[in-house]
């Protein structure tokens, strides 16, 4: 599809009356004209700031990008030799970090994929980065479907990746500078994205609550990482966004304290939490040969903690 095709297209769906409400991919659109004021047919290069405003927005993140580093070469591990790069933004959807082949290396940087360059959707219209960003979920967005036509022959995947407290943090992203990237490809890629991305959220997650007991959560959600972090007076004092939205808590901010046993024991919501505390304690049993001071002290309560906890997970002596 040539560029003026591509812009004819893009007007006429935001033009049409029905198309934002019966597609995403269209709302999106609408957005970029008529909330951001973009043309399609715009050929400026991306925004990008300034190697000092870059480090500047590192340091701001520096613990989340030291976390996130080794998944980051897991996943072009997976992808680089496909013509693939991978790309970390903030949660502006400015570039952070990134992957890519030294083949691959001008035609990134020819397209904007560099060190901090703004791929949000106020800057560059629909765009795997600022749409997954704008829309707090996991999007591709296949060539054609970028607002602008100089974005065309990419296609982008991405997954957003959520604090410790709930907030958004940043853009996964993998975006392919191959022209013959099937969409079924780019399906297996999304996957692998998501999954990085819940993986990175995660160990945030566990390093960012180093000295408490982490619990997991069995869930219908995926692409969540549903963790609870208990400290050792048994008070849950973090949850990470899934286990917020799956049991009611504040989406963002700061979790209220309250005894894990009340929580654990709800009647609604997922009882993967139960599962996995009952799982712990028989663990640290096993390990410890059924003594039970030996695997209090292994668990981090005291002996009348364990006894009680035994006795409401229904484990006998």
């Amino acid at each position: 599809m040539n560029k003026h095709s591509h812009v004819d297209r893009v007007v006429s769906a935001v033009l049409s009356g029905s198309a934002a409400a019966r597609s995403p991919l269209a709302a999106s659109w609408r957005r970029s004209m008529d909330r951001h004021g973009l043309d399609p047919g715009e050929s400026r290069a991306p925004s990008r700031l300034s190697e000092a405003e870059v480090r500047d927005h590192r340091a701001r993140l520096e613990r989340f990008m030291v976390v996130a580093a080794p998944k980051l070469d897991q996943l072009f591990g997976l992808v680089g030799n496909s013509g693939c790069g991978v790309l970390l933004t903030d949660e502006k959807g400015i570039v952070l970090d990134r992957r890519c082949t030294d083949g691959d290396l001008r035609v990134f940087e020819s397209w904007g994929l560099a060190l901090g360059a703004d791929w949000s959707e106020e800057s560059e219209g629909t765009n795997g980065i600022g749409t997954c960003l704008a829309e707090r979920r996991a999007v591709t967005i296949h060539r054609e479907e970028h607002f602008l036509a100089r974005n065309t022959a990419m296609s982008c995947m991405d997954a957003p990746i959520f604090g410790p407290d709930g907030r958004l943090v940043a853009a996964l992203d993998v975006s392919s500078a191959r022209a013959d990237q099937t969409e079924a490809f780019n399906r297996v890629i999304a996957a692998t994205v998501a999954q990085t991305a819940k993986t990175i959220e995660a160990d945030y997650f566990r390093a960012s609550y180093a000295g408490a007991r982490i619990v997991v959560a069995e869930g219908d959600d995926s692409e969540a990482a549903m963790l609870l972090a208990v400290d050792g007076d048994d008070i849950v004092i973090g949850a990470t966004r899934g286990a917020r939205r799956a049991f009611g808590m504040a989406a963002t901010g700061p979790v209220a304290p309250m005894p894990a046993s009340d929580l654990f024991g709800r009647g609604e919501g997922p009882t993967g939490f139960e599962k996995a505390e009952r799982a712990a304690v028989m663990r640290a049993l096993a390990r410890a040969k059924g003594n039970v001071s030996e695997a209090a002290r292994a668990l981090g309560v005291g002996r009348a903690t364990l006894y009680r906890r035994m006795k409401r997970l229904g484990i006998s002596d």
